[in-house]
């Protein structure tokens, strides 16, 4: 989706109150433009005459005049106001959507950066309807001024007609530059942010490592960065400002000094120099609004091209269409892959049946986790999920089958009943995970990403929402880095207990673990080396003996 198409449809999915809000804004401006017209008809047919009829109608019509000026704004910019709210809602969602889908996506952003497009920016975006809104109604405005300076008098109405959509067009000479440093300044906002984001999740590390001080200067040059963005952006936008401010005070002032010469030789009366004075000096009020217009209009286009960035973005994996998974087949095929440090790597798992991978190079697992999650698009080799290749199945087929538990755990605030999702078999699932501890702490409140729990309770508590989903094939990856032996064997005995029924693939050097799996393969340089039980394994293989027996 282009930055352009994003804007026209935001535009159009509310055109109904867009319309609505432009026609009564226009209504207001109008009415507003009417203002000073109102006043020399007052003054030339009821001051200047002094009869008291036309002095009635006067001030009857500048009653109705205000009553329709004050609704109509309040009216149509409620309108706007709904239309902006709405449009930034659904951009937060399309985004949050888009971050979720677990194909994921190519836009090499950090959670940071997507936070801030998702909140910042997707509010920037949606104020394009403003700018419309507004400057619609600016366009009335000056069209119903300069109509009326024609029919006061032609020289000074062309005056005006000339002379504003210079002025437009010399404020518009601004908008690329405003469009450009705005741009950067939400970049510069968004990696600040995203390194905030990792700082904060990461400070019980830095703290350990003593590494607090150069995160903190890290910090603080990012921040610095963001500071020289947002200040060049504000001082183009100043610049804008004040470029539109004295342009219009000089119109103004040439109006005003001509309108004057004319009043004096009796070209036209007080009423229309009063007339044309006001609607002068009004004048410079749309041609204002004209460049905030162009200034929200940059801005909005800038995040805009954000939020394009990450709507468009390809996703990581291709996903079929197919959902035919034979139950007969392996639910696990790994055929000759070839994937990072992977070479020609094999691997079978039978329905039932629970496997242990011992990869010696960890950067081996991460690439298994990879194939097996979809994510590895250019590969050699084949990943079957019962019998059907993984990238010809339905995205929803293959979350149904398969359910990869990384040792990282995602965790809300509210608390633990509510980040597991479930009661049914709660206290099995938590016994089995090792977490029988935290049972009876079910309804303890939880603090955003669970800071308010040990590594080893975040880890448990993701393991235990896995068994809950009680997927067919249930892949770990190192679910027992974060607790202590005692807790690892009674892990390692719950989830022997647990997996009845199930096929369970499990990445870890743990021999607590290994020493429950029906067989154990071993990675090295990329390719299966071993297989047997671990016990086997554990007496006859020095380098197992090595990298498993503690």
């Amino acid at each position: 989706m282009a930055t352009g198409e994003l804007l026209r449809r935001a535009i159009r999915r509310h055109r109904g109150r867009m319309t609505a809000g432009v026609l009564v804004l226009s209504l207001h401006q109008a009415t507003e433009a009417a203002v000073p017209v109102a006043i020399g008809i007052f003054v030339d047919r009821a001051v200047a005459t002094g009869r008291v009829q036309p002095l009635l109608w006067c001030v009857l019509m500048m009653v109705v005049l205000f009553a329709v000026l004050s609704n109509a704004w309040k009216t149509g910019a409620r309108q706007v106001v709904w239309a902006i709210e709405y449009e930034t809602h659904l951009l937060r969602l399309e985004i949050a959507q888009r971050v979720l889908d677990p194909r994921g996506h190519r836009t090499g952003l950090r959670s940071g950066e997507l936070l801030s497009i998702a909140t910042s920016d997707a509010e920037k975006a949606a104020l394009v309807m403003r700018a419309v809104s507004m400057g619609a109604a600016a366009c009335t405005a000056l069209i119903v001024s300069s109509v009326s300076l024609l029919l006061v008098d032609v020289p000074l109405g062309l005056g005006v007609l000339i002379g504003v959509p210079l002025l437009v067009l010399g404020i518009q000479a601004l908008s690329p530059l405003l469009t450009r440093r705005t741009s950067s300044q939400q970049e510069a906002v968004a990696q600040t942010t995203a390194l905030a984001t990792d700082l904060v999740s990461g400070l019980r590390t830095l703290r350990g490592i003593g590494a607090q001080h150069n995160a903190a200067a890290r910090y603080r040059r990012s921040s610095e960065a963001t500071l020289r963005a947002t200040l060049r952006a504000a001082s183009t936008n100043g610049l804008q400002d004040g470029v539109t401010t004295a342009l219009s005070g000089l119109l103004l002032a040439a109006v005003a000094g001509v309108s004057g010469w004319f009043a004096l030789n009796g070209r036209i009366t007080i009423g229309e120099l009063i007339t044309v004075v006001g609607l002068a000096q009004f004048v410079a009020e749309p041609v204002g609004t004209l460049g905030y217009a162009s200034q929200v209009l940059a801005m909005s286009r800038a995040s805009a091209s954000r939020l394009a960035s990450v709507l468009s973005a390809p996703p990581l994996t291709t996903t079929g269409t197919s959902t035919t998974i034979d139950s007969t087949q392996p639910l696990l095929a790994v055929e000759g892959v070839s994937h990072g440090t992977l070479s020609s790597l094999t691997l079978v798992l039978r329905p039932g049946e629970s496997v242990g991978v011992l990869c010696y190079d960890p950067r081996d697992a991460d690439a298994l986790l990879t194939v097996i999650a979809g994510r590895a698009p250019k590969h050699t080799g084949s990943v079957l999920v019962g019998g059907t290749r993984l990238e010809e199945l339905d995205v929803d087929a293959v979350r149904r089958t398969v359910l990869l538990e990384r040792h990282e755990t995602d965790l809300f605030e509210g608390t633990l009943r509510s980040n597991l999702l479930a009661d049914a078999g709660l206290e099995r699932v938590m016994t089995a995970a090792g977490a029988a501890d935290l049972i009876e702490e079910l309804d303890r409140p939880l603090a955003d990403r669970g800071q308010t729990l040990s590594g080893g309770q975040r880890q448990r508590l993701g393991l235990a929402r896995a068994l809950l989903a009680e997927p067919p094939l249930l892949v770990l990856h190192d679910p027992s880095t974060a607790v202590d032996a005692v807790t690892e064997e009674l892990l390692a005995e719950g989830l022997a207990e647990e997996r009845a029924g199930r096929t369970t693939l499990v990445l870890t050097s743990s021999p607590a673990l290994l020493g429950k799996m029906d067989r154990v393969v071993v990675v090295s340089d990329g390719s299966v080396v071993a297989e047997g039980i671990h016990s086997e394994l554990a007496e006859s293989d020095p380098a197992y003996q090595e990298a498993v027996l503690r």
